[in-house]
């Protein structure tokens, strides 16, 4: 039988609202031990944004991150699946667009997310990606 998103998928998500400062949306990132946040409006999901965003977006760019919002940080191309969508579409679509994280959506109100270590977790646990993705952070 084919596995479903929904049995690899993180249910606990970190959401803000899309004028949430950057500096708000990084400290939820570090607290939380996660390395993205969703952008959700109304309960709806606006964007994505990690903490590579924060860096290439933000950062990089010089100025005053203390004006910046989590919506000027977002990815534009929404790239989500379904809780009922197979594993195998999650991994071809992380594959085509280059994404790291894909958020599952039911409608467009965000129930979970997918990282590139859960598949790997879940097919291949002894893989050097299975085992990154197991591990425990490092402080």
């Amino acid at each position: 039988m084919t596995q479903k998103v929904r049995e690899i998928m993180t249910t606990e998500l970190v959401t803000v609202a899309p004028l949430t400062s950057v500096v708000d949306g990084a400290q939820l990132m570090r607290q939380a031990d996660v390395g993205d946040v969703l952008v959700v409006d109304e309960g709806r999901l606006r964007g994505v944004v990690t903490d590579r965003d924060l860096v290439v977006r933000v950062m990089a760019e010089g100025g005053d991150v203390g004006d910046r919002t989590v919506v000027s940080a977002c990815s534009d191309d929404l790239v989500t699946v379904a809780p009922e969508d197979d594993v195998d579409r999650v991994i071809g679509l992380m594959r085509e667009w280059a994404v790291r994280r894909v958020p599952v959506v039911e409608g467009e109100r965000p129930v979970g997310i997918v990282s590139l270590g859960d598949p790997a977790i879940e097919r291949d646990p002894s893989s050097a990606l299975g085992d990154v993705s197991a591990a425990r952070p490092s402080e």
